[in-house]
């Protein structure tokens, strides 16, 4: 990537798209009782995904961006599996059909700081409530130290599919910079572990740009990571919001690396990647050649959500706990972030919703739009205006920033299909960028592009 290009693009703080709109957008108009009729009119026929947050870890890693509360204790875990579970049913008692379940993903935090009974006795709850099909996907985020052979055993019992396991950086320096001590046997055993117990299938987070990290010890940790073959690789860049994020404030930011030491970690990591014989699906993403990803990508059926990059196709995605979010044809919701004013809501025996968005016909545009950038690199403009009813121009005429991308070469524009260029993918958020209405240019809360 051209030097210049970098320094013009690289520091621009954008959202990862997860989602669209992205969850600044949310208010509180919608409230539980929208929530509550959108549940109701779930067609029983139609599949859709749960996402099950434990906000709950032992010790707080500095670069984290997630919504967790530190706890040596197990009552407070306890206490909040209570109420997960009776929103579990508050949720299903307001659908008007017992609905399917494709995935379900168990996030955090660390969902295993559960003892191996509870995991169980959520997971039986959870089946009480929904139909699960023989084919269902349950996908589990591990924190590899605190592992135990009991806990192994329980997600094998519950049929567990695929494991994610943070790894971020094997570098003891970089570790001890983010508070995070974690040695590459931990992962291997953990790994092993889970496999001998029948969950197939393994993902591994990498992350890049953190404190003292290099080209080398970015390298070094891939390489180690890649000698227990994982199915996936998850690399992500580190978001420093220490504005939003108190804790990060215990990282030295002298010791953060540049726009071009973050992009050349991340080109390190890819390469190395590649070269091992992953394929690269999207921004950040890495999978074997048979992996369903893999093939997703291959087919163009590829979709993003708030997990990143997956196969799931639902349209309906429910979410369980503190600050979870879900989504339905009609819009985004989100629960109470604090856990006390989730339980709070959840005593009171109705939903815990505490904002959401309404979908508007031109959301629903521009969504489809950034998805296929997201996924695809490239988007066919013309074919989702049509299947939108709307016409190209809409999105192009008067876009400015896109004007700048293609004098800039980042992308071309032939018959309405808008592609990035191959050496310049790393900015696919930028490219995404062009077609938010909405996006805050100050960005202070997003990660840097690069």
């Amino acid at each position: 990537m051209k030097r210049s290009i970098l320094e013009r693009y690289g520091d621009a703080r954008l959202p990862r798209y997860t989602s669209y709109p992205t969850a600044p957008r949310f208010s509180p108009s919608i409230g539980p009782g929208t929530y509550g009729d959108w549940l109701s009119q779930i067609d029983g026929g139609d599949p859709i995904s749960l996402y099950v947050h434990i906000p709950f870890c032992r010790s707080m890693c500095w670069y984290c961006g997630c919504h967790t509360t530190i706890t040596l204790k197990d009552q407070p875990i306890l206490d909040y599996l209570d109420m997960l579970k009776r929103e579990i049913g508050l949720v299903a008692e307001a659908m008007s059909k017992k609905a399917e379940i494709a995935t379900v993903h168990f996030g955090g935090g660390t969902p295993t700081i559960m003892e191996p009974a509870e995991f169980l006795d959520l997971d039986f709850h959870l089946r009480s409530h929904f139909s699960f099909a023989k084919n269902t996907e349950l996908a589990v985020e591990i924190d590899p130290r605190t592992l135990t052979g009991e806990m192994i055993s329980a997600l094998g019992k519950a049929g567990v599919t695929r494991a994610s396991l943070g790894v971020q950086s094997f570098d003891p320096k970089v570790q001890k910079a983010i508070n995070r001590i974690q040695t590459a046997s931990q992962t291997r055993i953990a790994t092993e572990g889970l496999r001998a117990a029948g969950v197939g299938n393994i993902n591994f987070d990498l992350i890049y740009g953190l404190p003292h990290q290099t080209v080398a010890s970015a390298v070094e940790t891939a390489e180690t990571a890649i000698s227990m073959r994982p199915d996936r690789f998850a690399v992500f860049g580190y978001a420093h919001v220490p504005t939003f994020k108190k804790h990060q404030r215990l990282i030295d930011e002298a010791a953060l690396a540049d726009a071009a030491g973050r992009h050349a970690q991340a080109e390190a990591i890819a390469e190395t990647l590649l070269d091992a014989g992953y394929r690269q699906i999207g921004l950040d993403h890495f999978a074997l050649p048979g992996d369903s990803l893999s093939i997703a990508a291959k087919t163009g059926s590829l979709h993003r959500n708030f997990q990143g990059y997956t196969t799931d196709a639902c349209e309906t995605l429910i979410g369980f706990g503190a600050s979870a979010i879900g989504r339905s044809v009609h819009g985004y919701v989100q629960n109470e972030v604090a856990i006390g004013r989730y339980a709070q809501s959840v005593a009171t025996g109705q939903l815990v919703t505490a904002k959401g968005y309404r979908l508007t016909a031109d959301d629903r545009l521009r969504a489809d739009i950034i998805e296929r950038i997201m996924c695809d690199f490239s988007v066919d403009l013309a074919a989702i205006c049509q299947s939108h009813g709307v016409c190209v121009d809409a999105v192009v005429n008067g876009n400015s920033q896109l004007q700048r991308l293609l004098a800039d070469e980042i992308v071309t524009l032939e018959n309405s299909v808008l592609r990035l260029r191959g050496e310049e993918r790393f900015l696919v958020r930028a490219v995404a960028a062009c077609f938010d209405a909405y996006l805050d240019h100050t960005g202070r809360t997003h990660s840097k592009a690069a």
